[in-house]
């Protein structure tokens, strides 16, 4: 094991963490958000936008990242629509992530018994007061474990980003081995840092889950 390499080649791998932890934060952020509209669409089965919803998951869920960010990146130009790298990555992520989300929230809202809702009307609360102080709590609640899996499931596709020309871990590292051939330094480093970003979530997940773990929800 080189390590003056290792030495010389650490700071390229904490800027490609930075640019690969920002990405994956900003296109979680936004496949959460996707993800809790598309869920309340499916939860409320609105008329034309619920077939819309079911398409979008099922056309998500069923092409990989690497062709959703080839479309996004090359095919979208020919449109005459020009995208930053950097965008189309969060783009592709929150475009896949958000059909994942939507399957956890929707899970969480249809794990609430249809009486909590009739109780709920019955003590005069109209339905935006239902789906935020009865539903939604409970909903989130039991969602919390796919919904943490679905996060670090995100995270670890940002390794495809390197397809589109962006320098995050993955890229870095096959650029330094194609420059200096020191595989197993740079597949060492890659995994390290890999896991300096995973594992907290990972242990902050658990945290958050256990302390979710009321009124009989949660896993």
């Amino acid at each position: 094991m080189d390590f003056v390499y290792i030495e010389r080649v650490l700071p390229l791998y904490k800027r490609a963490a930075v640019l690969t932890v920002r990405l994956g934060i900003e296109g979680t952020l936004l496949a959460i958000v996707i993800g809790l509209f598309c869920a309340l669409i499916l939860y409320e089965k609105i008329p034309i936008l619920r077939q819309f919803v079911m398409f979008y998951i099922e056309l998500s869920r069923n092409t990989p990242l690497l062709v959703q960010l080839f479309f996004i990146y090359y095919g979208l130009p020919k449109t005459g629509i020009m995208l930053t790298p950097e965008i189309c990555g969060v783009a592709g992520l929150a475009f896949l992530g958000g059909s994942y989300m939507a399957e956890a929230f929707r899970s969480g809202l249809e794990s609430v018994e249809d009486i909590q809702r009739e109780c709920a009307y019955s003590l005069g609360m109209n339905k935006v007061q239902i789906m935020r102080y009865v539903v939604l709590p409970q909903a989130v609640s039991t969602s919390i474990p796919a919904f943490l899996a679905n996060i670090i499931f995100l995270l670890k596709e940002t390794s495809v980003f390197s397809a589109i020309s962006l320098m995050d871990l993955m890229f870095t590292a096959k650029d330094l081995i194609g420059l200096y051939y020191k595989t197993s330094e740079s597949l060492v480093l890659l995994v390290v840092f890999y896991l300096m970003i995973l594992l907290p979530v990972s242990i902050i997940g658990t945290v958050v889950e256990r302390r979710m773990q009321y009124a009989g929800f949660g896993a």
